[in-house]
């Protein structure tokens, strides 16, 4: 089809919510034909907009390699992507919902372990005491290790996490984490809180569309009420 739009929208939870409310209050509103597993939308009286359901990390993904034009995802998973990725990637605006924190977090009773300052020093006691490296569990290794060592710490190791990172520490996986929490609450449960100043970024949704696609999708975005 002539000038076709696609959008990638998160395909579930609050941020699919907050995504589908944002195109609504542009009266973009989207219509399904099948239940919750389908993955594709369309918009009623814009029939060159083409909706499509996705993992907010694929979203990215996407319209770095311009198989999507627009979508709806966190600027976390932004700043985590490859360089090469990003320069491809255009922010149009911050939104506002899909707030977040990435942080640093530690064993509760690391009582000691107040800040960057001290955590570097447990990082040179794993080295020099138990001949082993402070292990860092995270969904976030770009993130991490770009903060980290801007802030002098190196005697690390990171540990690739799939999912459920709080849990990390607990089995014996790790010694602690970094990981994005709204409210802290899943941290607290499981015995572990945010460094004074380990706070690595402030997330939030935004809307990405892809630079090369810019002159095509212009219109469109500038119609948009924010």
């Amino acid at each position: 089809m002539k000038n076709l739009i696609t959008i990638g929208l998160p395909s579930k939870g609050r941020l699919k919510e907050s995504s589908i409310s944002f195109l609504d209050k542009n009266n973009l509103k989207l219509t399904t034909n099948g239940g919750e597993r389908n993955y594709f939308a369309e918009v009623k009286n814009f029939p060159n907009i083409k909706i499509i359901y996705l993992h907010a990390k694929e979203i990215i993904q996407r319209i770095g390699d311009d198989t999507l034009d627009i979508g709806i995802s966190g600027l976390d998973l932004l700043n985590e992507s490859a360089a090469n990725l990003k320069q491809k990637i255009e922010i149009k605006k911050k939104l506002d919902f899909g707030l977040a924190n990435v942080v640093i977090a530690i064993p509760d009773d690391w009582i000691d372990v107040q800040t960057l300052a001290d955590l570097e020093e447990v990082s040179f006691d794993f080295r020099d005491k138990k001949n082993t490296r402070l292990r860092v569990a995270t969904k976030y290794p770009n993130l991490t290790n770009t903060f980290l060592v801007s802030k002098g710490i190196t005697q690390y190791k990171i540990v690739p996490s799939l999912g459920a990172t709080e849990t990390y520490p607990f089995i014996g996986s790790s010694e602690i984490i970094t990981d994005i929490t709204s409210t802290g609450k899943t941290l607290k449960d499981n015995n572990l809180r945010i460094l004074k100043d380990g706070l690595i970024l402030k997330s939030q949704a935004c809307l990405f569309y892809s630079k090369k696609k810019a002159a095509k999708l212009q219109p469109f975005l500038n119609s948009l009420k924010w």
